[in-house]
């Protein structure tokens, strides 16, 4: 059924593709309607600094209606908000907008989307979660102060939980374990991920605080854990190990300005917010008490290896095919 419902599902089903990504900014999804009901355009937050969703929406969607290709080869926020604002025309008086978190409502590094869509006249603001940041609150009590239809809490819990990771971060820390698989389960037998996938994983890599590593894997594979495919920072490495002797012409130990912590002890984790674990059976089993949520890349193929023996049990959050691969992100259930 064509609803509120399912307009906000294909706003939550883009913004899942940048989760992560966007740190240490939530992960938001916007989609345009016409008064028809016809979707102009569906898009979503991608990095920080870049346009919010609710810009990227509105630009696709005059794009959509007017083709414009001095605002197509717009990148920077303001730029492309100041030219929507004076350009507009009231193309939007008869569109709504469905997003998955509050408007922002203060000047960061992109103007406030509250004013964006205030300007703009949108017929209605359909919300999923309310803003608890108190220096992006109050989009809503804007719009409505201005006389703007405005609804809220439209798939109230999937946006809530597609926020999970940012409130987490903003208060302590949020912990995922990435690891790759075959078909059948096995995990050491190389490179398995697709281009595509290890691209993927090296955006989150240049996202996180810290990554951590078991210290069998860095004796036996000496890896770089960096971000060179898409020419991102390295994090600094947690390497849990009861062993502290490494061959330091490893890899991962000569890039300049990373910290590297040889531990048996996962104490450091509280000094960092956005923390990926890499590894095998071992490590999941050994931190699965601080990890909230996992992502597990499968390939299409079947393997030889090794296999996972630590009984866990997951709740499916998110699923996407990425060159065959299929990325799955996993709540466990306790």
């Amino acid at each position: 059924m064509v609803n509120d419902n399912f307009f906000m599902n294909l706003a939550l089903q883009e913004a899942w593709k940048y989760q992560g990504i966007t740190y240490p900014n939530p992960a938001v999804g916007a989609v345009i309607v016409d008064k028809n009901g016809k979707i102009l355009s569906i898009s979503a937050h991608k990095k920080q600094g870049t346009p919010h969703a609710e810009l990227n929406a509105t630009k696709e969607a005059y794009l959509a209606l007017r083709g414009d290709d001095y605002l197509r080869d717009l990148t920077d926020p303001s730029q492309i908000h100041s030219y929507l604002l004076q350009n507009h025309n009231n193309l939007f008086k008869n569109c709504k907008i469905y997003v998955t978190l509050e408007p922002c409502n203060h000047f960061g590094s992109t103007p406030p989307c509250s004013l964006l869509l205030l300007t703009l006249g949108f017929s209605e603001v359909i919300i999923g979660s309310v803003e608890e940041n108190p220096k992006a609150v109050g989009g809503i009590n804007r719009l409505k102060q201005n006389g703007m239809k405005v609804r809220y809490g439209v798939l109230k819990e999937k946006c809530d939980l597609l926020l999970y990771p940012f409130k987490k971060w903003q208060r302590d820390r949020f912990v995922f374990f990435k690891i790759a698989t075959n078909l059948n389960g096995s995990y050491d037998t190389g490179t398995i991920s697709s281009q595509g996938s290890r691209e993927y994983v090296h955006k989150l890599r240049d996202k996180i605080d810290l990554l951590i590593i078991g210290g069998d894997t860095v004796r036996k594979d000496r890896p770089l854990l960096d971000s060179r495919l898409i020419d991102g920072k390295a994090p600094d490495i947690l390497i849990y190990s009861k062993q502290k002797i490494f061959d330091k012409s490893i890899a991962l130990f000569g890039i300049k300005d990373r910290k590297v912590f040889i531990s048996n002890s996962l104490d450091i984790t509280k000094n960092y917010n956005f923390i990926m674990i890499e590894g095998g059976d071992k490590m999941l089993k050994a931190t699965k008490s601080i990890t909230n949520w996992y992502l597990f890349f499968i390939a299409p193929t079947i393997k030889k290896g090794s296999f996972m023996t630590t009984p866990l049990s997951f709740k499916p959050l998110y699923r996407q095919d990425i060159e065959g691969d299929t990325m799955i992100w996993l709540d466990k259930i306790i």
